[in-house]
């Protein structure tokens, strides 16, 4: 395998893309609640009450539809965020059951900043029509409008998506999201990997997806959605998956809708599917969580965590969330640190460390000072909030918020899945597995 071209062993159908790598520059109570169920077999909920559950849910109380997206079986647009939100208990348990049609209402603002990202793209020549975005700074956009992209031509459609996605993704559908949150959500006994698909919902109904992109070099060296997707993205970072609209990291769009400033403790901005809230990236005024998550050292040949020669990827991690626990050596070395990858939309990235997932370990003595250090989980409790997890994210050095490995939560559950959640089983392997609900593209 050279540095131009390395084989992609697809872990699952999810069609990825790619992002840039560890500096990205992308537009990211107590009583959490359990994912969705979308198994048409679910018990029927024995009772309901919509008064006291739907902060901090967006509900859509007039009816408001998306201006660029349409139903598929109708010339209708499709209605935004969530549509109810109740209190139902199934086989005496309780949980809040919410549903929505997986379509946001963001209205973006060209800043220049944004401006800048679209016009700087390794690609732009050909991912947009006329080689250049046909927005200007200052303009107000609406999610899915045209901005000039040259977007799936068998998906999107003039003035209904088209040229508000770069090439390559499918544009969004109204997925009907209808899952329950437990009420009380527990912490999980057992070891409980995330998968691929849609892991618990943002406040306005919309998916979280985790770290993985569904894709791998030699079914080894398994790439991240936030690093090797960034070209893949719209303005507000987020792209569908077989219609299944989603966030995998932080995103400027997000923090808008649920007013987050940075000036505080962040607001939730979505719940996992074990039931848990996941809060943004604040953790006081003007302080950032903190990821316990750290890139090996392959430069450095006598580094704990590299392989014994410069810039190799020739062994792994006997367990990453132990790094005394050392490394095993592979039969067939991975992309060295100097190496190119090449995405399936055709961007180019090096590989350097913090490419993959296997170049991360948890630091437990990051976890151990606690204050604003995160967990392995990418979480902690305090007094007010219980147990929750934070969106990642690192302040860069022109003062951007860029996402941070593991980004939303993760990469395992805190708490226990239920027959119930949107993710009622555990990944049976780190990055893969299909969960129930909509299929990764």
């Amino acid at each position: 395998m050279d540095g131009d071209s390395m084989r992609i062993q697809e872990t699952s159908p999810l069609q990825t893309r790619t992002l840039l790598i560890s500096a990205l520059t992308i537009f990211l109570a107590c009583t959490p609640l359990t994912g969705c169920d979308n198994d048409d077999s679910d018990p029927p909920p024995s009772d309901d009450d919509t008064d006291d559950d739907s902060s901090p849910w967006v509900l859509n109380t007039d009816g408001e539809r998306a201006p660029y997206i349409y139903e598929s079986n109708s010339n209708e647009q499709v209605l935004v965020n969530v549509q109810t939100v109740e209190t139902v208990t199934v086989d005496g348990r309780e949980y809040t059951q919410v549903t929505a049609s997986g379509i946001p209402d963001y209205e973006i603002e060209i800043t220049t900043a944004v401006y800048d990202e679209l016009i700087n793209r390794p690609k732009a020549n050909t991912d947009f029509v006329y080689g250049s975005p046909t927005v200007q700074i200052g303009d107000i956009v609406s999610f899915g409008q045209d901005i000039g992209f040259s977007s799936n031509p068998h998906t999107c459609y003039a003035e209904a998506g088209f040229g508000f996605w770069p090439p390559g993704p499918v544009c969004p559908e109204n997925v009907s999201h209808s899952g329950y949150f437990p009420a009380e959500p527990e912490e999980s006994e057992e070891t409980c990997e995330s998968g691929l698909g849609s892991q618990g919902y943002w406040v306005n109904g919309t998916s979280i997806y985790q770290w993985s992109d569904g894709q791998s070099v030699d079914g080894t060296w398994h790439t991240l959605a936030p690093v090797a997707e960034m070209y893949d993205v719209d303005i507000c970072g987020g792209h569908a998956a077989r219609g299944d609209y989603h966030h995998h990291f932080y995103s400027d769009c997000l923090a808008d809708l649920v007013g987050d400033t940075g000036d505080s403790h962040s607001p939730i901005y979505g719940f996992t599917a074990d039931g848990y809230p996941i809060y943004g990236p604040w953790e006081a005024d003007g302080v950032l969580a903190i990821s316990s998550w750290v890139t090996r050292d392959y430069e450095d040949a006598d580094s704990f965590s590299g392989c014994g020669v410069a810039g190799e990827r020739s062994c792994l991690l006997v367990d990453e969330y132990d790094l005394s626990k050392g490394t095993t050596p592979i039969t067939e070395p991975g992309p060295g640190t100097s190496d190119t990858f090449t995405s399936p939309s055709g961007n180019l990235f090096q590989t350097i460390s913090g490419f993959f997932y296997e170049d991360f370990y948890w630091d437990s003595n990051l976890t151990s000072q606690e204050d604003a250090y995160l967990d392995q989980y990418n979480g902690h409790s305090d007094s007010e909030r219980g147990y929750h997890y934070h969106l990642t994210v690192e302040l860069n050095s022109e003062g951007q918020l860029t996402p941070s490995f593991p980004y939303t939560f993760g990469p395992r559950f805190y708490g226990k899945l239920d027959d119930q959640t949107i993710v009622n089983v555990c990944s049976d392997e780190v990055g893969g597995g299909f969960p129930p609900g909509p299929p990764p593209m």
